[in-house]
């Protein structure tokens, strides 16, 4: 086996699934979760291949990849350069993928190997996307309602209603990714991606195991952000909230003046007071500021676009890949 920057090619026949696992301090459950997939693969006669993504992990995760390389023959793994996101990790993995489908699942074991058995089932009735979606997740009040802000955002980015089921488990077929091959943005959402390759998707019902080990990664403000940078990044209905935002307080100062201009005809009186005035000062201001920040951060990401900044940068490869010409090139 060759560890180098590069991918190399392999005589090996292609395996009919690929599962992407992006780590990040997953190391401990890491053994558990590939000895259980290729339980699942050899009882039920898949060839099937499994890829490592180390999100430049702060813990011992690579060592314990490497470690499961050298033992075990269908395993490869890729180190990041830095800590990219768990996306972005993901869009690696993808395009590494050698099977007809790709699964994509946690390192923490509360996607349950087995039930990728359900979503391939789920597949096969002519769907191009499934999706795992817990039955009971596995977290507190605020993470739960941050999940619920994520899942809103990509129902306003997907265009769908199967937005609402989303989750990080999911399987779907592998020609999908030459929709977004040339897609290079440092923000990157899989779900969207995969919008722009087809519109059959559906979700199946799963179990959500709670966490062996440790905490999630994903702490609310990184939900948040994330479902920002999904609304900015991949819609413009923040545009359009800003429009009809400006809209309507136009009307309403328009029904503010004609209100003074009546009550100044009729009674002969102005409206009296200072915070009135005030009052509407910082309605219309607020607004304009609003509508500026808006505005300011579709600007950004037309600005980190022009910086050509690339979604991942990969330190090292563990594996051979037979697909390597298929692999853009990332700059270090």
């Amino acid at each position: 086996m060759k560890s180098n920057a590069e991918p190399m090619k392999s005589s090996a026949p292609a395996p009919a699934v690929s599962v992407v696992v992006p780590v990040y301090k997953g190391g401990a459950t890491l053994p558990a979760l590939v000895s259980q997939l290729n339980k699942v693969f050899d009882q039920n006669g898949i060839t099937g291949e499994i890829t490592l993504v180390n999100d430049a992990s702060p813990d011992d995760s690579w060592e314990c990849i490497r470690k499961i390389v050298a033992e075990t023959p269908n395993v490869r793994a890729v180190n990041l350069m830095r800590n990219y996101g768990q996306h972005n990790a993901l869009l690696c993995g993808i395009r590494l993928a050698a099977g007809e489908i790709i699964v994509t699942m946690d390192d923490d074991l509360q996607h349950s190997p087995t039930e990728v058995l359900t979503l391939l089932a789920e597949l096969d009735k002519g769907y191009d996307v499934v999706y795992g979606t817990p039955r009971a997740e596995q977290h507190g009040l605020w993470r739960d309602l941050a999940s619920r802000l994520t899942k809103m955002a990509l129902s306003s980015a997907m265009g769908a209603e199967t937005a609402r089921n989303v989750s990080a488990f999911r399987a779907f077929r592998t020609r999908l990714r030459d929709a977004f091959a040339a897609y290079e943005g440092p923000f990157v959402s899989i779900d969207v991606l995969l919008t722009w390759g087809t519109t059959r998707f559906t979700s199946v019902s799963v179990p959500h195991h709670p966490r062996r080990h440790g905490e999630s990664n994903y702490t609310l403000r990184k939900l948040i952000v994330h479902a920002l940078n999904m609304m900015t990044g991949f819609t413009v209905l923040p545009l359009q909230i800003a429009s009809l935002m400006g809209f309507g307080l136009t009307a309403f100062g328009l029904l503010v003046l004609a209100y003074v201009l009546g009550r100044y005809f009729v009674s002969g009186a102005s409206v009296p007071g200072f915070p009135f005035l005030a009052s509407l000062i910082a309605i219309f201001s607020g607004a304009q500021m609003f509508a500026l920040g808006i505005i300011g951060e579709y600007i950004a990401r037309i600005h980190f676009r022009t910086m050509d900044r690339p979604p991942y940068a990969v330190r090292e490869y563990i594996c051979e890949q037979p697909q390597a010409d298929l692999i853009r090139t990332q700059r270090v």
